[in-house]
């Protein structure tokens, strides 16, 4: 009877052994440590290569002169005209920033507009109007004998209206086709403003003399600027 016991608890034990919940072990999560790990090694090289191209690209950079303010053509660029712009491929023969003390004692060739990189073309040292044969002008102005919002460096005509005070119908009488504002003043809030105009020395007489009656009109061209 002791043998036959025996031999079940023998074979109760063997069967507890070989048992499906014996059989299934557990799977290590050391496992999947070395794939995360090579991953992350992946994802640091490739953010140190980025930088890498990103400041390579950076030294690859030139820095340049961008105009910031409109300056009309034969005026001075004058240095708070200039910003620094940094450019990946010039490409082209552009003043550098660290010219911009020299680039400040140079008058614009042409007419320069906000945002234009400035190129040596653009740069002249002497300007084309303060020359010998051209003369500067001022005149004091009333509201009707010069257009709102007029800005130095644009083109403008110069127009002698006869009689002693500007009235619409008269006939005029042209004085200069192409001249330069070369400064403009406001004398506050008051009815007048002094405004600099560079024209041919042989009008400039004229053109002063019927300033001083009230008889110019300043017509301002667009495509004239």
């Amino acid at each position: 009877m002791r043998d036959v016991q025996a031999s079940e608890t023998h074979a109760g034990a063997i069967g507890s052994l070989t048992s499906p919940t014996t059989r299934a072990l557990p799977v290590s999560v050391r496992e999947r440590r070395p794939a995360l790990a090579t991953l992350a090694v992946l994802l640091i090289l490739g953010g140190a290569l980025a930088s890498t191209v990103l400041v390579m690209r950076a030294d690859e950079r030139t820095s340049v002169i961008r105009v910031v303010k409109y300056v009309g053509a034969g005026l001075p660029i004058e240095p708070e005209a200039m910003q620094e712009a940094l450019i990946a491929d010039p490409g082209g023969d552009y003043r550098l920033w660290r010219d911009r003390e020299q680039v400040a004692k140079t008058f614009a060739s042409v007419t320069l507009l906000p945002g234009t990189l400035l190129t040596s073309g653009m740069a002249v040292p002497a300007s084309k109007e303060l020359v010998p044969g051209k003369a500067r002008v001022g005149l004091a102005l009333k509201p009707g004998q010069v257009t709102d919002g007029l800005k130095v460096g644009q083109r403008v005509q110069v127009i002698h209206v006869p009689g002693t005070s500007v009235t619409a119908g008269r006939e005029g009488t042209l004085l200069a086709q192409r001249a330069l504002v070369d400064q403009v003043e406001t004398a506050g809030r008051g009815p007048t403003g002094q405004v600099t105009v560079i024209v041919d020395s042989d009008v400039s007489t004229a053109v002063a003399a019927y300033a001083s009656t009230g008889q110019i009109v300043i017509v301002e061209v667009p495509e004239f600027r």
